[in-house]
């Protein structure tokens, strides 16, 4: 799966953009999971938002947050793929398109995630590993899970 990527800092989004990252949040983590929750969690100004569209909509989503933002590591957060566009490796090449931005802009960090559980295996895919036991999330079973910082040098 090729797709053109975007990734801009909070400040320099413009409201076009701000209002299909929310259309595309909303419309998977609250209509489609049917878990009525405040998207709006005051974490979107630190962050780095990634996405990639398709007939001019969001079809993958994710925002990259610096360490000490979110939790002490750096972490990828609302990593989000519209229904039209699952099933052919969009969710996969957000999340190593998110890892890749995070390391160009964060340097070669740990990084943290707040998964729903049922996708432990999915992340464990990228190095991700449990840290601690799953916990309530909005009625939905989450667990945190960390990526060690990548191995640098020769």
């Amino acid at each position: 799966m090729t797709a053109d990527w975007i990734c801009k800092h909070w400040t320099e989004l413009d409201r076009d953009e701000l209002y299909r990252i929310l259309a595309v949040r909303s419309r998977v983590f609250v209509v489609e999971q049917n878990c009525p929750y405040l998207d709006l969690d005051g974490l979107d100004a630190p962050a780095w938002h990634l996405w990639t569209e398709r007939a001019g909509a969001i079809a993958a989503y994710l925002r990259i947050h610096p360490p000490g933002a979110k939790y002490a590591e750096a972490s990828l957060g609302r990593i989000v793929t519209a229904p039209e566009a699952r099933r052919d490796g969009l969710g996969r090449a957000v999340v190593a398109e998110g890892l890749r931005r995070l390391t160009a802009l964060c340097g070669a960090v740990p990084v943290r995630i707040g998964a729903q559980a049922y996708l432990e295996q999915f992340y464990a895919g990228f190095g991700f590993a449990r840290d601690g036991d799953n916990y309530d999330e909005d009625g939905i079973p989450h667990l945190e899970m960390v990526r060690p910082a990548p191995a640098t040098g020769s």
